[in-house]
């Protein structure tokens, strides 16, 4: 059986393709993974010797939210709905 894959053209489409359930469970997997891996090179340090300010818990967020970010930009390339050209 084959499943249709859903794509997208407007905005409020490429929303709903991000939050459908398949797709939010990788991303938020990758962004789990690949963020604990930078957050362990960039501030680990920092939290473990108890030195972790406001900042530090700001990147720490970004650096899970970036992978995030990018993992749902490579789900919206590989869906996106270009219009049909003709030939001329």
């Amino acid at each position: 059986m084959s499943v249709a894959i859903p794509t997208w053209s407007t905005w409020r489409e490429a929303a709903r393709v991000v939050t459908l359930p398949r797709y939010l469970r990788s991303t938020v997997g990758i962004a789990l993974i690949v963020g604990t891996v930078l957050f362990a090179i960039n501030q680990l340090d920092v939290v473990l010797q108890g030195d972790a300010t406001i900042v530090t818990w700001v990147k720490v967020g970004v650096t899970y939210f970036v992978p995030f970010v990018v993992s749902n930009l490579g789900i919206l390339t590989a869906t996106r709905r270009v219009a049909a050209t003709r030939a001329p």
